[in-house]
Formats: C-alpha cells, structure tokens, sequence
C-alpha cells in the first residue's frame, strides 16, 4: 500500500529510525531520547555510485532498483536494523518541490480551492493528477493573505522508490524531502528565528523558521560558484521582507547550514554583511544531537535523525 507523502505531523507513532536517500549516499539512523537531547542509538552510511541516484523532479530517479535494495539490505546489516521495518524516509531534495503559496481573499470556498489548485500546477509545471501533495496552512502574512507550505512529489518518482521499499518489506509511513528533516532542528523552542541553508548539486534551499514553524522558503537552482551571490539575494530578502514587527533588523539567532557544496564559514560572513548578525553556524551538539566518534557526518544524517527524532 502506497505511504502518504508528507503525513500530517499530527500523525501519531512516527518511528525512532530512519533512512536518508542522496545522490551517492545513502544513510540509516535510529534515536533515542537521551538528557537534554537526543541520542544516536544506531547508524551507518554507505556510499553509492553517483549514477544509481539520480534525484530530479520529472526524470527515473532510481537506474538500477535492484543495485538499491542490494546496498539498502547490506546497510541495514550493517547497522543492525535489518529487522526493522517500519522507517521514515528522506528524499533527496531535487526529486520533490516545495513553495509557499498564498491566495488573496475570495468570495467563497469554490473560488479559494480553484485558486490554490492553479498555482499549484503553475508553480510545480504539472497537473495535479500526476502530483502526490501535502499542505500544511501557515499564518496570514501581513495582508493577511492564507498562505500554505505545500510539497509536491510526482506519482511516477514515488513509484520508483516506494517499489524498492515494498520489495524489502517497509512500510515507509513518513516520506519528506531532505529539508523537512533538516529543520527539525530548529524547531527548539528558541523566540528568534532559524535559518537553515542546505546544498545540493543543483544550487540550495533556503528555510526560515519562526515560532518553530517554516515562515519563508526558497529553492535557488544555481551554479556553485554563485551561491554565494543567491544566498546574499536571499538574505537580503529576509532582511527587507521578513523581519519582526517592522524592525529593519529581523531577530534571526539560528544559522544551521548542512550539504557539502556550502562553506559554513562564508555563509555566516554573509549573515553578518546582510543582516548585522554575528552568527556561528550550529553543529550537531548544539541543535540537541549527540554523535558517537567515527565517521558519521551531520550533513549526512541531519535529515534522516530529524525525521526520527519527530517519534517524540
């Protein structure tokens, strides 16, 4: 039976494991709640050949479903987890997208849901039958316009990964793209706001939370080399559109930066141009996660653990 994509988070009973998919990496993480955090009880990452993944939004993903479940299988193994099966499951950013959509007032419901349904096909380029989706309302901007945090995945993607996760005998209940488990670490009761930056090969996407909800997002598809100039457009965005009660200077005291195509040190010289603030970008201890020595990286299992840690 096919998982819904982005379950409600009211959903109850999320499991304490999960498995984070990329484009060369794939990552398995099991939690438990420890003194002031949380504590990797099991985990292990193993690498893949850059061509089995191949994240996009309207292409196959996944060229050798077989190779998958090998490595997938041999992972588990690995970590001790190969009796597990229910998991949440992070896909690589690339192959979902996401916007905030906001509709002005309407007259009736009808006008509101044929409103919302086209800039849904406008922004993701495709119509809804093809779209698996997920909305979660926001609060009003200051227009007080609705404003909805949607995701969209394509059913063809989808298939592709669910069909190796029903071969193994899953059942992936909680499937999100990687920055939905990433922000999960900025929803820690802080009265600022928290900016995640995370990288992928084809640019980053930008996450503000505010009162530990997404409050401004932007997907920037864009050479590495000009990063640096987007994240300073986006900033400069947050700085002149997003800030507190009219301030000039928006509240934000959170930097989390995650992906290896981000130099954490450059972006909060950014931060402090942009916006005045002298940010230290969190690692794994300072957002609540202990991990054991070895190799694991945060970058890696940032997402995977954030979708675990919402078993609390």
């Amino acid at each position: 039976m096919p998982s819904d994509f982005l379950n409600s988070l009211l959903s109850p009973r999320f499991p304490s494991s999960a498995i984070g998919l990329e484009k060369g990496v794939v990552s398995v993480v099991q939690l438990e709640r420890g003194r002031g955090g949380f504590v990797i009880k099991r985990a292990a990452s193993v690498s893949l050949p850059d061509t089995l993944i191949q994240p996009s939004f309207d292409q196959t993903n996944i060229s050798d479903p077989a190779e998958l479940r090998e490595a997938l299988s041999d992972l588990l193994t690995s970590a001790g987890l190969l009796r597990q099966h229910k998991w949440s499951v992070s896909l690589p950013e690339t192959a979902t997208r996401t916007a905030i959509l906001t509709l002005e007032p309407t007259s009736s419901k009808r006008e509101q849901d044929e409103m919302l349904e086209w800039k849904i096909e406008r922004s993701f380029g495709a119509q809804l039958a093809e779209l698996r989706l997920a909305r979660e309302a926001l609060p009003p901007d200051a227009r007080n316009q609705r404003r909805y945090l949607t995701t969209a995945a394509r059913l063809s993607v989808l298939a592709e990964y669910e069909s190796v996760f029903t071969a193994l005998g899953w059942h992936a209940g909680l499937i999100m793209p990687r920055h939905v488990g990433e922000e999960q670490w900025l929803r820690n009761g802080s009265h600022g706001d928290g900016l995640l930056l995370t990288g992928h090969d084809e640019g980053f996407t930008a996450v503000l939370m505010r009162q530990n909800r997404p409050f401004v997002m932007r997907t920037v598809f864009c050479e590495n080399e000009d990063c640096d100039d987007e994240i300073h457009r986006v900033m400069l965005f947050y700085r002149d559109r997003a800030g507190t009660n009219g301030d000039a200077t928006p509240s934000i005291d959170r930097l989390l930066v995650l992906g290896g195509q981000l130099e954490r040190n450059r972006v909060a010289e950014i931060a402090q141009e942009t916006l005045g603030a002298s940010l230290k970008p969190l690692d794994a201890s300072e957002v609540g996660l202990l991990i054991p020595g070895g190799d694991l990286s945060f970058d890696t299992i940032a997402a995977p653990a954030g979708l675990a840690k919402m078993a609390w």
